[in-house]
């Protein structure tokens, strides 16, 4: 190597005061050059999880709802005391029906062949269909427990916004409906959203707009009704006895035509367990639980109660019953509220607070 070679090239230096600063290197020069990196930070979204709060927990109104339905519809009847006391009853009963059946049998026989074998045929008869009474009461049990456990997993899938989770509970509330001609259209729209939408809150809720939206409809229709029957029938009615027994058959009717809609109407044993359910909401949302509103609208029955008591009863009796109603409404849907808010007495009985134009 020659000796200009191995002379270093000449190097400009810029001063600064009396510090010497080097020239940039050329990585420092390529850096320099490169566009501004602009930094986004993530914003919360104010139209997210209605229901969902820190960390995915529910509020207070799905709370409530699942709570009821732990109580009653999903609650282990077996393995309880109040289980045990009802089995062994029901036990002791059967035998004794059954020890009453067999001497029945018995004694036909002594007095005539044909009376035996006449009696024998009419108590086999009675066993089978009992036992198929009672097979049809453990799956409308199980149809109970599967639309209940079924509302609890989308309301977590909501709140967790977890797609695959999302994607399966649908399938299962297409199962559901399947008997159903009406909600064909339906389905086969949830089907093909599933196959198209990756963000599982979306897809739970264009589900409900799609297919439990016009369920909501007709128990809406059906607690209207209810309520001013019971209005009605309360205002006109002679007996005080009358008002209770229609009343009393009125919720019960209503329940079962509700939870029939969102396609788990129950037997005998179903029924209780519903009405646990239904009574367990009332007590945990607290009453008729009307807002400053609807106080101020019940304050003007109470002025015309003043005028006719009849009236004023008839009133109170049509909220109770839209209060039942709206109770059995929500523990008896398939999935949670998302989105719109549960409706409230004032929504599904207008007429009751003097708004005609709602009626």
């Amino acid at each position: 190597m020659t000796e200009p070679e191995r002379r270093p090239r000449p190097r400009a230096f810029r001063l600064n005061g009396d510090t010497v600063v080097p020239p940039r290197t050329k990585s420092q020069d390529e850096e320099a050059a490169r566009p501004f990196a602009e930094v986004i930070e993530p914003e919360e979204d104010v139209f997210g999880n209605r229901f969902a709060g820190a960390e995915g927990t529910l509020d207070s109104d799905e709370q409530a709802v699942e709570e009821a339905q732990t109580s009653g519809l999903l609650r282990r009847f077996i393995l309880s005391w109040g289980g045990v006391f009802w089995s062994a009853l029901t036990g002791i009963v059967s035998l004794a029906v059954t020890m009453w059946l067999t001497n029945l049998v018995e004694n036909l026989f002594v007095h005539s062949v044909i009376l035996g074998t006449v009696g024998l045929v009419l108590a086999i008869a009675l066993a089978v269909a009992a036992l198929a009474l009672f097979v049809r009461e453990i799956r409308t049990m199980m149809r109970q427990n599967k639309i209940a456990r079924l509302h609890i997993a989308l309301a977590e899938a909501r709140a967790d916004d977890d797609g695959p989770a999302a994607r399966e509970r649908l399938v299962e509330l297409c199962k559901i409906y399947e008997s159903r001609p009406e909600t064909g259209e339906a389905r086969a729209r949830v089907k093909e959203l599933a196959k198209q939408i990756i963000d599982g809150r979306d897809l739970i809720d264009l589900a409900e707009r799609t297919l439990v939206l016009p369920l909501d409809e007709l128990a809406r229709r059906e607690i209207a009704s209810a309520s001013k029957r019971v209005s009605v029938v309360t205002t006109v009615s002679p007996r005080a006895l009358i008002d209770v027994i229609f009343v009393a058959g009125q919720a019960i009717a209503l329940m079962r035509r509700i939870a029939e809609i969102y396609g788990g109407r129950p037997g005998l044993l179903g029924f209780f367990k519903l009405a646990r359910s239904v009574g367990a909401h009332l007590a945990i949302t607290g009453g008729l639980a009307v807002g400053d509103s609807i106080l101020q609208q019940l304050v003007g029955h109470g002025i015309a109660a003043r005028l006719s008591a009849r009236l004023g009863e008839g009133v109170l009796n049509g909220l109770l019953t839209a209060r039942v109603g709206l109770s059995a409404m929500a523990v008896c849907r398939p999935m949670p509220f998302c989105t719109e808010k549960q409706p409230g007495v004032a929504e599904v009985a207008p007429f009751l607070f003097g708004d005609k134009s709602k009626a």
